[in-house]
């Protein structure tokens, strides 16, 4: 799928991170589980190091935890594409789980499909495993505050 044209990022993936623990210091508390691994033009890679307490019983990763990773991707993306206004809000999240995901990192491939003034649409590929594998899709929307 064509990315949208001329998105550059404002900030990187070490900004992005200082930004997350400084304005949303309960996203992880004293660990790094939710992180910014990347950014490029047009969108992000967002890892999810998920341990013991991300999984319920059988030894799943829950569907919460895949869910935030899905939401931190669309706030990294809003934030190293629009600006680092703290405010920026997500309007809409839709998720399908694909197939187990284990204990471990888990990458969200993050990719906007459009930005605007006001909204920023994207979509996120959930993967882990040694295979790679997608163990999750998200799409969704973000409000983000006039200047």
């Amino acid at each position: 799928m064509p990315e949208q044209a001329n998105l550059t990022p404002v900030m990187n993936a070490g900004e992005i991170n200082d930004l997350l623990a400084r304005v949303f210091p309960q996203l992880n508390g004293q660990h790094r589980f939710y992180e910014a691994i990347d950014i490029f033009p047009g969108g992000c890679t967002v890892r999810l190091n998920a341990d013991e307490s991300h999984l319920r019983p059988g030894g799943t990763v829950s569907g919460p935890a895949l869910f935030a990773l899905a939401d931190v991707g669309g706030y990294v993306c809003v934030l190293s594409h629009a600006g680092p206004n703290a405010l920026s809000v997500t309007t809409n999240l839709n998720i399908n789980f694909v197939r187990k995901a284990e204990a471990g990192p888990i990458d969200g491939h993050c990719r906007i499909l459009k930005l605007g003034r006001n909204l920023m649409v994207f979509d996120v590929d959930m993967v882990a495993g040694p295979d790679r594998q997608t163990v999750a899709h998200a799409t969704g929307t973000y409000s983000i505050p006039p200047k």
